[in-house]
């Protein structure tokens, strides 16, 4: 097999070119069908309840979804940082006592060889009522299936859909689900609202309109009053900062 100098393997160059066109060429077929989508009548700052646009499948919300806030995270399911943020998110509103909800949309960067399946399981599992519970086991169980191939993934997907419905859901439909209309419109929607809102990169964090960027300090208006703080917000900062944000919305 031909190297170029310095040992680098010419055909794993080649596969990787290879899987960022093939997910460029998704995300295009993508973009043309979100064309025919008015997403002006949609207000991405609140729940998406189900439509035909949608696929009849709404926003996924963690905590309440009458909470005072609602923070709008954009994510893949292969991408790494989304993974390891997603215990940090799941505490956030677990311990915010009911004042804060995260609302959850698909955002899939194109060079993720497994990004659209997984989205499309954790959709299917939501289906059967199991959304939050299938996109816990994917994030969590991220480097066992993120490189394998269709066959070996399909089989990892639905083990993982056994063990979170504790064998009572409805393997078959499963599958049938995962290659669903509903499904593909579903993650469409998402992610045509992704790309008006000029999401650059995942995970993504909004509160009323506002990017909550942690990558540097920053700050963001909730009812008037400035929540700010300092750069690289992680592991337990990130928890306490979105606390702190329901905080000030909650007690106006």
């Amino acid at each position: 097999m031909k190297r170029l100098r310095g040992g680098v393997n010419v055909w794993a160059i080649v596969s990787v070119v290879a899987l960022a066109f093939i997910g460029l060429v998704v995300f295009l077929v993508i973009d043309d069908n979100n064309k025919a989508v008015d997403y002006s009548k949609y207000d991405f700052n609140t729940i998406i309840g189900p439509s035909a646009d949608n696929g009849n499948i709404g926003d996924h919300v963690k905590g309440d979804a009458d909470a005072p806030t609602l923070i709008f995270e954009y994510a893949d399911y292969q991408c790494p940082g989304c993974a390891s943020i997603n215990p940090r998110v799941n505490k956030a509103v677990e311990e915010s006592d009911g004042k804060l909800a995260i609302v959850y949309r698909s955002f899939l960067l194109p060079y993720h060889q497994n990004g659209t399946a997984a989205a499309s399981a954790v959709e299917a599992a939501g289906l059967q009522g199991y959304w939050k519970q299938y996109a816990d086991k994917i994030f969590a169980n991220q480097g066992e299936w993120e490189k394998s191939s269709a066959s070996k993934r399909t089989e990892q997907f639905e083990a993982y859909f056994e063990e979170v419905t504790e064998g009572k859901g409805d393997l078959e439909q499963f599958r049938k689900d995962i290659a669903s209309n509903a499904v593909s419109r579903k993650i469409n929607f998402d992610m045509g609202i992704g790309k008006r809102v000029d999401i650059e990169g995942t995970p993504a964090f909004y509160v009323e309109g506002q990017l909550i960027d942690t990558s540097k300090a920053s700050s963001v208006v909730i009812d008037n009053e400035v929540v700010s703080w300092d750069s690289a917000q992680s592991g337990d900062a990130f928890v306490e900062l979105l606390k702190r944000i329901a905080e000030v919305r909650a007690k106006k």
